[in-house]
């Protein structure tokens, strides 16, 4: 099994970030179970957009609207993923093409820079590129980090 390796001291605010949003979702994903991470997200306010892996922010959406359509939305990722490759290659995969040290925290707020840059092998041999980063905006309420919302799909890396 591959492991993780928190870069940041235990007990910190960014240590806590990371284990949210690398640790904790990669684990969810890969067992296609969203109770695993449904109490990190700010339901009642959370809102998401999805840039498309574009570059022109003319062209991104305002696709999560809710939490309920993000929640939709990966449950489907999760599941076609999980269908095309089994659950240790898949985990090794999505933590080698995965990097989350930017880390900006101002009080009771954090912006996360989560960046993949790898692939995952299907077990069928078909690979699956994962080039790509998401912004995500962070809320501390009650002493718990929360994700308010992300901007997310974004290119990576970025060109120009």
């Amino acid at each position: 099994m591959s492991h993780y390796n928190n870069p940041f001291e235990s007990g910190s605010d960014r240590y806590q970030l990371w284990e949210m949003l690398v640790e904790r979702d990669i684990e969810a994903f890969i067992a296609g179970d969203w109770s695993m991470v449904e109490d990190d997200f700010l339901a009642e306010s959370f809102t998401a957009i999805d840039a498309q892996r574009n570059p022109n922010p003319d062209n991104w959406k305002l696709s999560f609207v809710t939490l309920a359509d993000y929640r939709d939305s990966w449950l489907e990722q999760s599941a076609e993923m999980r269908g095309k490759v089994q659950t240790e290659p898949l985990r090794a995969g999505i933590i080698d093409a995965t990097n989350m040290e930017e880390i900006e925290v101002q009080g009771d707020s954090a912006l996360l820079h989560k960046k993949f840059q790898g692939q995952v092998v299907a077990d069928d041999g078909e690979v699956m590129p994962m080039q790509w980063q998401t912004l995500y905006q962070c809320k501390r309420v009650n002493g718990q980090w929360k994700i308010a919302g992300f901007v997310g799909y974004l290119p990576y890396p970025v060109e120009g």
